[in-house]
């Protein structure tokens, strides 16, 4: 990026919360990797072995800086905002307990610490917020409660004037930069470790985590880039799922016993892909899960 005097401008800065998550891992690497953004990341603690693979990416210790912020501290959010000029809200609370009130504890939580990212941008004065929801959303819990606190981030925006843009992946699997395994890519380990256990035969959606990424960036620097953007890839059966598996990996206990359950709908990513998106083979996405997972030592 030239200045006008033909100097190299100086990076723009964005702010990733959640920075240690599965998603939002991949974000910052796509964004440093760019070589274009100096990026603001919110953990819960920057100290914590879990995060240490955000250190070993590219570009890290020139254009990365965590910051200790819990999206339900608002203090916290607006130091990390400041001085920036694009959002990525990724993360959302997640308790680390049984959940025993959802309205309580996920629901009312998502919509403060959206709100309170929101307000830190309006302040900040951010140039574009782009927050990620759910196609998941009638699944469980958690999602409704991203879906949810998209629908008030576009209520705020209508209200402020706040460019906002949300991205709705479906079941997000591929490989793994962090440590620990995310939901998601449980439905990939689970059809190769489930055994006897009962595993749940539907139609999914399925997206590569990359690809997540790659739409994320591109919603933020598309300036006709609005509104709510589907990203999602392929459908797949489960039990086509475990056959292409046992295929490829036949050591494994997949998964043999089934309970039918109602398939979820189709969905189209044709707004996005008008934008220029584009999603990896199926395959690709799968042999990389498993051989990220194995790699980490998920399947011991």
């Amino acid at each position: 990026m030239e200045g006008a005097a033909g100097t190299t401008a100086a990076p723009a800065t964005v702010c990733v919360t959640g920075a240690g998550g599965f998603v939002a891992s991949w974000l910052v690497e796509r964004l440093l990797a760019a070589g274009r953004y100096t990026v603001h990341g919110t953990v819960r603690d920057p100290g914590d072995a879990k995060n240490a693979h955000l250190a070993a990416l590219g570009g890290a210790a020139e254009r990365l800086r965590l910051f200790r912020a819990d999206v339900l501290d608002s203090g916290a959010v607006a130091a990390a905002v400041a001085g920036c000029d694009g959002v990525f809200h990724v993360a959302s609370p997640v308790p680390a307990h049984a959940i025993v009130d959802p309205e309580a504890e996920l629901l009312a939580p998502a919509v403060t610490g959206t709100m309170n990212v929101l307000k830190a941008c309006s302040e900040a004065k951010v140039r574009r917020v782009v927050v990620v929801s759910s196609l998941s959303a009638l699944m469980n819990w958690y999602c409704f409660s991203k879906t949810l606190a998209e629908l008030e981030a576009f209520d705020y925006a209508k209200r402020t004037g706040l460019d906002v843009v949300s991205l709705c992946p479906s079941l997000v699997i591929g490989p793994l930069l962090q440590s620990t395994v995310n939901a998601s890519s449980s439905v990939i380990v689970d059809c190769l470790k489930a055994g006897d256990r009962e595993v749940k035969l539907k139609l999914r959606n399925f997206v590569d985590v990359r690809d997540v990424a790659d739409a994320l960036l591109l919603v933020y620097e598309t300036p006709e880039a609005s509104g709510r953007y589907i990203c999602d890839a392929y459908a797949r059966q489960v039990s086509d799922v475990v056959e292409m598996l046992k295929c490829w990996y036949p050591a494994y206990k997949h998964a043999t016993k089934f309970v039918q359950v109602s398939d979820g709908p189709l969905f189209s990513s044709k707004k996005l892909e008008a934008l220029g998106w584009k999603f990896r083979p199926f395959e690709e996405t799968l042999r990389d899960s498993v051989e990220s997972f194995r790699a980490s030592g998920v399947l011991d």
